[in-house]
């Protein structure tokens, strides 16, 4: 029991019970657990030869778009054009790590299964192609 101001407290009054309801066992059981069924591999999935594929012509691209962009006259002059400039070169950098990244898959023969590095995959893709988008938008405004 506790006192406080005056007021007398039971110590069970402020703690909840365990609650332990007995659990039966399972009996043994001979059969053997059905197979694990596999996801299936779609076309441009990390780790397989279309993703490969798209990720050196992703490359291939953002590197065409990156020379023509730098070589143009106007280039130091306007600001959005040179954030521009930067975000097609992190996603040039960013679809040649991935494009490593599957040729590695490919050479060991294993397919990107892990959530967390499917996630990390499609988080840097949209926020990569978010920011060439405003920009491009930003820059398309500055005429």
């Amino acid at each position: 029991m506790f006192l406080i101001d005056g007021c007398v407290l039971r110590l069970n009054m402020l703690m909840s019970g365990p609650a332990v309801h007995p659990v039966e066992a399972l009996p043994p059981t001979t059969e053997e657990a059905p197979p694990r069924i596999r996801m299936k591999d779609i076309q441009g999935m990390a780790g397989t030869s279309g993703a490969l594929a798209l990720r050196i012509c992703q490359f291939v691209f953002a590197a065409v778009s990156l020379c023509v962009m730098a070589t143009t006259s106007d280039f130091p002059s306007v600001t959005a054009f040179r954030y521009l400039v930067a975000a097609v070169g992190l996603q040039s950098i960013w679809s040649l790590s991935l494009a490593l990244a599957d040729t590695y898959a490919l050479l060991v023969r294993r397919r990107y299964r892990n959530t967390g590095a499917v996630g990390l995959f499609a988080i840097g893709d949209g926020t990569q192609n978010t920011n060439i988008f405003d920009l491009g938008l930003i820059r398309g405004g500055n005429d």
